[in-house]
């Protein structure tokens, strides 16, 4: 039935620093802006109302992290509540993105200037980890697959 994830959307008060950090940190590619004059004529209630008073708004982002698999940002609305912390509230917990060396993907990442939340390890699920967090506190796992990763040849306990 589905092919992949699309994308992870964020709403963020801090738009130019999350797209730096998406495509200068995590190496992304910045595939489309779409600014509030797409939404001139439409009835799109915000967007067409930001579309009347500030055309160049930009209102959507995509990043490109992987082959047609996203990171969506979206500038934050005015009453939008800041982010919690990690865990405070039942919501968005994590995202997680596969490498197939994580060694040399953390030394590339260190090297534009990620720093990471964790060291790597092998969780029970027998698939490599380490743990890092975006500009707005974000949490987001990086991980690598073993011959024997139960995301790969199953585990129902």
């Amino acid at each position: 039935m589905f092919n992949s994830i699309m994308h992870v959307s964020f709403y963020t008060d801090q738009l130019e620093e999350m797209m730096r950090f998406y495509t200068e940190v995590l190496g992304g590619e910045l595939k489309i802006v779409t600014r509030a004059k797409a939404y001139l004529g439409l009835n799109r209630g915000y967007y067409s109302e930001v579309a009347e008073t500030n055309p160049e708004q930009i209102l959507i982002v995509y990043i490109e992290v992987a082959p047609q698999q996203f990171i969506e940002l979206f500038p934050a609305v005015d009453g939008q509540k800041p982010h919690t912390a990690w865990n405070e509230r039942i919501d968005y917990s994590h995202f997680a993105l596969t490498v197939d060396d994580i060694y040399a993907a953390r030394e590339e990442l260190e090297g534009r200037g990620l720093t990471f939340d964790t060291e790597i390890s092998k969780g029970p699920s027998e698939t490599y980890q380490m743990w890092a967090h975006d500009p707005d506190g974000n949490k987001f796992e990086i991980m690598q697959f073993t011959d024997k990763s139960y995301q790969l040849v199953g585990h129902i306990m």
